[in-house]
């Protein structure tokens, strides 16, 4: 029942990615993974159920895949979270650069995805600005919210489908090299 339930949620995701997150609704999720509305029910009694369940399955995605990160290294630098949410290893498999947008005009009408957005973030500023700390950042807090509106502003200005997504890899290298040259560690600073 939980892959039936994960294959519910992944097809509810592709749902909002597809056709924004207002065609999301019971019957037409219920079309989408070729079963009866009652049938749906079952998994899902309501829409505050499913929302619910769809935000959950978001926040694990990535918290898995942070988790994974955090395993990896004993101290993160701010270089390798950048890295890590520029390549958006977990939004891969969501579509993340068409979810988020639609998660971001969720946020005014969903309390939940309210909610989750605000965890992800805070999950990493918190890194990020331990790091920049650690880098010896004197405004580490404003520093990490300004790195982390430049990341998301990726998505919005070259992420998928976008006008300037030609330019993609270009905006990451520089956001990569600016990190590194105010807060890598000396021996990963350029000259």
């Amino acid at each position: 029942m939980a892959d039936r339930r994960t294959e519910i949620l992944e097809a509810a995701i592709a749902l909002i990615v597809d056709e924004g997150y207002s065609s999301l609704t019971m019957r037409a999720l219920a079309r989408e993974v070729g079963m009866k509305l009652a049938s749906l029910q079952y998994h899902f009694r309501t829409t505050d159920e499913l929302m619910r369940g769809v935000v959950n399955h978001i926040g694990d995605t990535y918290d898995q895949s942070f988790e994974a990160l955090r395993r990896d290294s004993e101290i993160i630098t701010a270089r390798q979270l950048v890295g890590f949410i520029l390549e958006d290893e977990p939004g891969k498999a969501i579509c993340g650069d068409r979810l988020w947008p639609q998660l971001w005009a969720m946020q005014d009408v969903e309390p939940l995805v309210s909610d989750l957005v605000e965890n992800i973030y805070e999950r990493f500023l918190e890194v990020l600005e331990g790091s920049l700390r650690q880098a010896g950042s004197s405004m580490p807090r404003v520093e990490a919210l300004c790195i982390m509106s430049m990341l998301e502003g990726t998505t919005i200005f070259v992420g998928e489908g976008r006008r300037w997504q030609k330019h993609a890899i270009d905006v990451s290298e520089a956001i990569l090299k600016l990190t590194e040259n105010n807060w890598g560690p000396a021996n990963e600073r350029e000259p």
